[in-house]
């Protein structure tokens, strides 16, 4: 089925507001990314969007019997064929407001997955996702989901061609799982292949990484002159994607554009961010693009900083912050904001749009890739094959001798490398 002749669907999105939950985002943002979430799917129309203020959350049917009746007259009014509830919604949760409301529902993280499961294009990003949404559906059971009945780009949770209404069944779906992750390790190898000769060619990795939105591809597009899909819409960009450029100075790098990062990732869907975050973890320098004209740029930058520390990329890759869209913000912001940058080391305010600020990251780029290379002496015994073949693949070794023990090495490297020798089994 063509895209443009898909049906649309009528969706209402919720975003439930614990006043007992210290933790909650604050609600009319979180309600404004919601529906965003929603606008990311082409077949998808929002035709009402609330924030529902709760005291306690019901564990069979999460809203209170009159609120579920308020509702379900406005749902009714509006003709909605599918609710989104930006939280955690349980299977029997689901049940019981499908029933009440005679719609078809969606937590957040059956939308996250539809979306993914849109957009992805690689062939691990393909499984990835696949296994994703069958690990979901293993916990619900609510509805059968397979690969091979599905006929729209999604996964069949919003509805069209692809969907499923027999019960799904948990040994079907693990023989599934095991089919997919044989297929999956295959295609990693394959990339691995393809990530070691690319560690061969001797320029550094730069890595884009933000929030969903930021303008990472926006960014990478007019650095590269490439035509990744750019829009202003969340997780526009989910595979990653890598261009050589060349920067003011004739230094070369290569440069990774990432998909977005986004607060309460699904679990199940942390593997699939996996091709990209590999990519990261590889990269000689980080910048992390914020959307310094968004209300929560703070919060979404807290996001960021506490998925690439739980990777440990922060404490090890040198990282440029980048404040983008300073187009969008009123003179006097723009003026005050360019002016807090330019007194702050490593923070640099542009627009991706007009070019605005981009000399002066380019030249900082430069600099930090122009990371001092030191001489080193190293022992290594005969069982470390890798290690050693790992620093001849770097183009490190400048002299190397033979002992009884092992082997003598002589190394010219960067700090970079160096700990990244360190990281090595």
């Amino acid at each position: 089925m063509l895209e443009h002749d898909r049906p649309i669907t009528r969706a209402y999105v919720l975003h439930p507001d614990l006043k007992t939950d210290r933790t909650r985002r604050a609600a009319d943002p979180a309600l404004e990314e919601a529906v965003s979430l929603a606008a990311a799917l082409p077949d998808l129309q929002v035709v009402g969007a609330e924030v529902v203020r709760l005291p306690k959350l019901l564990p069979g049917t999460l809203f209170g019997k009159g609120k579920i009746a308020e509702l379900k007259d406005r749902m009714k009014a509006e003709e909605v064929e599918l609710v989104l509830i930006d939280g955690h919604v349980t299977p029997v949760q689901q049940r019981n407001l499908e029933k009440a409301w005679d719609v078809k529902l969606l937590d957040r993280t059956g939308l996250i997955l539809e979306i993914f499961s849109d957009r992805a294009r690689t062939a691990e990003g393909v499984l990835q996702v696949e296994m994703a949404a069958l690990s979901y559906q293993r916990t619900r059971l609510v509805r059968a989901w397979t690969h091979l009945e599905r006929q729209r780009g999604g996964l069949g949770f919003v509805g069209g061609p692809g969907e499923t209404q027999i019960e799904a069944d948990r040994r079907a779906i693990d023989m599934q799982l095991q089919a997919l992750k044989r297929q999956l390790e295959k295609v990693v190898k394959t990339r691995t292949l393809h990530r070691a000769a690319r560690a061969k060619v001797p320029y550094p990795i730069v890595a884009l990484v933000g929030y969903t939105n930021a303008g990472k591809s926006t960014l990478f597009n007019r650095l590269t002159g490439a035509d990744v899909f750019a829009k202003d819409m969340l997780f526009a960009t989910l595979d990653p994607t890598m261009r050589q450029i060349e920067l003011p100075e004739g230094d070369k790098i290569i440069m990774s554009d990432t998909v977005g990062f986004i607060s309460d990732l699904p679990t199940e869907l942390v593997a699939a961010f996996r091709a990209t975050l590999e990519e990261v973890l590889d990269a000689d320098l980080i910048v992390h693009v914020r959307d310094i004209s968004h209300p929560q740029t703070e919060e979404q930058s807290k996001d960021v900083m506490a998925i690439l520390t739980s990777l440990g990329v922060a404490d090890d890759a040198p990282l440029l912050e980048v404040w983008n869209k300073i187009d969008r913000l009123p003179s006097d912001d723009h003026d005050g904001i360019v002016t807090q940058a330019a007194r702050t080391e490593d923070i640099f305010a542009i627009s991706a749009i007009t070019g605005e600020g981009l000399d002066p990251l380019l030249d900082a780029i430069s600099e930090v890739l122009k990371d001092p290379r030191t001489a080193d002496q190293l022992v290594l015994g005969f069982g470390a094959g890798k290690a050693r073949a790992w620093l001849f693949d770097q183009g490190v070794v400048t002299g190397e001798r033979q002992t009884e023990d092992g082997y003598v090495i002589d190394v010219f490297w960067t700090q970079t490398q160096a700990r990244r020798f360190q990281k090595l089994d």
